[in-house]
Formats: structure tokens, C-alpha cells, sequence
């Protein structure tokens, strides 16, 4: 809605826990995939308006909370998204080498709040998941650092994957290929890594009555489905590194004494609909690290209820509700005032651009529960007054303009080495980037 569509002023601050803002797109989508992230982009376009103040730095529930937000703001929305692992309730889990894809993408990402260092000495790697996140890991532990440092990669990731020892990434599905969530592109792509075989195996292809609906129904699921038919028949070349795809294999257990050791899967058969059954028959697979990509849960936030079973905030189309399921909420547990969007809305489905007709939604109640006069009165509405609230607690926050000087100093760092950016990869530099960037734009940026 623009503001001649509107017959009312209308003021926005975002919030955002790290020194940068855009989330999942500039900490969750792999560093070799610029095409994604370009939407960072349009979204700086957006704020280059200057209609909208951005508050970085700000950790709700430890720099400010639900009463400070609601005092000052007439609706207070929470996106704050999906960003732990799921778990996997298998035995051997928590193994030394068993890992949660979400920490390993944050490695990889530069997350300012991670370790630097990654243990990368497994030769053999099982990435149990069918989705894109698990092709993201597969492909990251595959490809050659080398072919990775074009990228805004920090130098401790690139010396990280450049001393890695893997010769084998093996990626296991519980179902068969025609279930499989990549998306085309992404499976393609794997076709086209530099000295790196893909092997996919024919006993694994199989496909019922459900799987062929799928496949004549969907052309997202056609082209899957096409792609991993013509890799089975390429043949191997001797590159140094192979990635293997395997489907219709779910994970039993992790094995190893003291650290993992091998992987447990039970072969599994389609039922007819396109689901699985287990077959009774095991396979162990010697490998030495296991990545567990099978997808992200949503984390409990302070003053607000929480659905410990679909890992979001309790809602009714983005109108928060008191309750702990949100299926059995009345009208009168809404939380007048208090909204959701995004992950901790809905749970971590969709792609980036499901995002907008989910936001959309919400807004339509804020404007029709304004409307109807029931979001709540703020006592302290002046625009100075949350600046005011956090200089008084010594919150070092991060404006736009101090987003700006960070990106200048990212860019400059890249220039240096002919590439786009360079990220920073400490909570320290960035907030020191966000203060002056010259300061640290001829640098190093990885934090060593």
C-alpha cells in the first residue's frame, strides 16, 4: 500500500538482533549462489528510501522487551524466522562428528556469532536430508576452495575447506527421487561442479502410481526427476572428489565408539502413494561425519507463547495468540497489538518469495484491526522515544547509514582481491565497519 492509497500516516522501525539485517538470505543461502542473495538488492532499495529506520544490534529479550515495544509502537510484529536445526531422534545423534546443517551453513556464511574453526578432517561425509539445504552442505563440502574463494567467503573459510579431507559426500533420502525437494536448478547445478563426479544409483530409482502422478503433475517434479535419470548414465570421470545421491534410504543410526564412525540407514519401499515403508534391511556406510539437513525449527521468544510442537509463535493469520495451540485458541486469546510473519508464523516451509503473500496477510489484519479501533494505545509514541530507551541502556545500535559503511567496507576488502565483497565475519569489526569504514576497509576481515 502506498502512501496515496493510504489516509494515514504511517512510521516503521525494524528491529534485527545482528549488526547486518536480511537474515536468512545473507546467512542461509551458500556464498556460490549470488543469483539468490541478489534480492538484498531490492530490499536496499526499499530502505534507500528513507522512510523506514533500521535498528541493528538489537537483541530482543536482552536489549529490549514486548512491554518497551508495545509502549512505543501501535502494532509490533515478530519475524524473527526458523534458524536451529530440527532435530533427529536417532541413536548416536550426539556423536562427536554429527552435526546440524544450520551450524555448518552459519560456518560457511561468516555468522558473526560461530566459531571460526570447522573440523573438516572426515574423508567419507553422510548428508542425510532431500532438500535444497542439504544440497547446499553436499555441494560446499565438495567443491574445491578454490573455486569457492571467487565468492565473499572469508579467508578462515576458505583456509578451512581448502585444507578439508573429503573424498565422498554422500546424501541420503528416506524417499524415493520423484519426492525429493530440490529444485531443478539446484540439481543441475551439481552436474556442473568443477572435479566432482555426481553418481546416482539405479536400484534406488523407483517409482509407484503416487510417484507418476507426481511427476505428470508437476513439472518442477518432471525436471527433478529427468535430471537424476541422466545422471545415472554419466559415467564416472576419476575427479577427485564424488558426491553421491542416494534415495530411499532413512537413517537408523550413527554409529561409532566415542565419535562417529558409520552411518545406519534402513532401505525403504514406496507404498503406492508416493510414501515410504521400511523393508527391514540394513546398510552400514563407513563414514566419519554426518551432516543432518532435515530442515529448521523455531525458537521460543521471552513475553511471547510459544508452540513447542510446530515451532512457531501461536497465531491466527499473524494475529498472535495466548496459547500454546494455536488450533485451539479463541478470538479473546489474541494479543491485541502483537503480530507474526515469515517462519515463526507459518513453520520452515516455503522458499524466499512465499514470504510476501504470507507478510500480506498479516498486514491486512493490522489494517483491518486498526480499523476497527482494538490495537492497543502506545504511551509513549514519539519517534525519539526509542532512541532515547536504548542510548539510556547503552545499546550500541546500528543505523542504516551504519549498514552502508559496513557494506563499503565489504566491498572494499573484495576489491582488493578482485571479488564483489569480502565478508566480515566478526561481531566486533562489523559494529567497528559500522562506526567508520576506513578504519577497516584495508584490513583483514576474517577476524584472525
Amino acid at each position: 500500500m502506498t502512501k496515496a492509497e493510504r489516509d494515514f500516516e504511517v512510521s516503521i522501525d525494524l528491529f534485527e538482533r545482528l549488526p547486518t539485517p536480511f537474515g536468512l538470505v545473507r546467512y542461509g543461502v551458500a556464498p556460490d549462489h549470488p543469483r539468490i542473495k541478489g534480492i538484498i538488492n531490492a530490499l536496499i532499495k526499499v530502505l534507500d528510501r528513507g522512510d523506514i529506520r533500521m535498528f541493528s544490534n538489537v537483541d530482543y529479550g536482552v536489549d529490549i522487551t514486548l512491554d518497551e515495544l508495545t509502549d512505543r509502537y501501535d502494532a509490533v510484529i515478530f519475524s524473527t524466522g526458523c534458524f536451529v536445526d530440527a532435530s533427529l531422534d536417532i541413536p548416536g545423534v550426539d556423536l562427536p562428528g554429527s552435526y546440524g546443517a544450520a551450524d555448518f551453513v552459519n560456518w560457511y556464511d561468516a555468522h558473526p556469532d560461530v566459531s571460526q574453526d570447522w573440523p573438516l578432517e572426515a574423508e567419507q561425509v553422510a548428508v542425510i536430508g532431500n532438500g535444497n539445504v542439504a544440497l547446499d552442505v553436499a555441494r560446499v563440502l565438495a567443491k574445491q576452495a578454490d573455486d569457492m574463494h571467487v565468492t565473499e567467503i572469508p579467508d578462515h573459510v576458505y583456509e578451512g575447506l581448502k585444507s578439508s579431507k573429503v573424498t565422498d559426500v554422500h546424501v541420503f533420502g528416506r524417499r524415493g527421487p520423484a519426492q525429493a525437494k530440490f529444485t531443478p536448478l539446484e540439481l543441475r547445478e551439481l552436474g556442473h561442479v568443477a572435479d566432482v563426479d555426481v553418481i546416482v544409483y539405479p536400484e534406488d530409482f523407483e517409482f509407484d502410481e503416487g510417484s507418476m502422478e507426481a511427476i505428470e503433475s508437476s513439472n518442477q517434479v518432471k525436471q527433478v526427476a529427468k535430471t537424476l535419470t541422466d545422471f545415472t548414465m554419466r559415467e564416472p570421470t576419476g575427479a577427485k572428489r564424488r558426491l553421491h545421491l542416494h534415495f530411499l534410504h532413512a537413517p537408523a543410526e550413527i554409529l561409532g565408539d566415542g565419535k562417529v564412525e558409520g552411518l545406519r540407514t534402513e532401505r525403504q519401499e514406496l507404498d503406492g502413494t508416493g510414501n515410504v515403508r521400511g523393508t527391514g534391511e540394513f546398510v552400514d556406510w563407513p563414514v566419519q561425519a554426518v551432516y543432518r539437513a532435515v530442515g529448521y525449527a523455531g525458537s521460543a521468544l521471552p513475553q511471547l507463547p510459544f508452540d513447542p510442537r510446530r515451532g512457531v509463535i501461536p497465531n491466527h493469520e499473524g494475529r498472535v495468540v495466548d496459547a500454546v495451540d494455536q488450533s485451539e485458541a479463541a478470538e479473546s486469546d489474541v494479543v491485541a497489538g502483537v503480530y507474526s510473519t515469515g517462519w515463526i508464523k507459518r513453520g520452515p516451509v516455503g522458499l524466499i518469495g512465499h514470504t510476501k503473500g504470507d507478510a500480506l496477510e498479516t498486514i491486512t489484519h493490522i489494517l483491518a484491526d486498526r480499523a476497527a479501533g482494538v490495537l492497543a494505545e502506545p504511551v509513549a509514541p514519539a519517534e525519539d522515544s526509542i532512541v532515547e530507551l536504548l542510548e539510556s541502556k547503552g545499546v550500541e545500535f546500528v543505523d542504516w547509514q551504519g549498514y552502508h559503511r559496513l557494506d563499503a567496507a565489504e566491498r572494499a576488502a573484495g576489491a582488493l582481491e578482485g571479488r564483489e565483497r569480502v565478508k566480515i565475519a566478526t561481531r566486533e569489526r562489523m559494529l567497528a565497519a559500522a562506526r567508520d569504514h576506513a578504519a577497516t576497509a584495508s584490513a583483514p576481515v576474517s577476524g584472525h
